[in-house]
């Protein structure tokens, strides 16, 4: 099994969707993920990590808010947006640290 680490360590961009089970907004994220899933396929990888399972990720990149996005590459925040953003933002973000 891959370790967060090395997914966001990959030259493949990699989108972070920080959530928690409790949030309304989180939830209206996830056909929005779909949507970029569909539009960028294998090119890049979005996880979603709980922040309330994995306080250590969140309190490590200074979470405040959920639903946050984070896109990482080569083991670096590259981009990052609090609250629901749109699918066309998000990959038109992505698109940028494609190869």
């Amino acid at each position: 099994m891959k370790t967060f680490e090395s997914y966001v360590n990959s030259s493949k961009p990699v989108l972070v969707d920080f959530y928690a089970e409790w949030c309304g907004p989180c939830k209206m994220m996830k056909p929005v993920l779909q949507e970029v899933k569909r539009m960028l396929g294998d090119r890049a990888a979005i996880l979603k990590m709980d922040i309330d399972k994995n306080p250590h990720f969140s309190q490590l990149y200074g979470i405040q808010a959920v639903p946050t996005l984070a896109i990482f590459k080569n083991g670096n925040l590259v981009w990052r947006r609090s609250g629901l953003t749109s699918a066309h933002e998000i990959a038109e973000h992505m698109k940028m640290f494609l190869e």
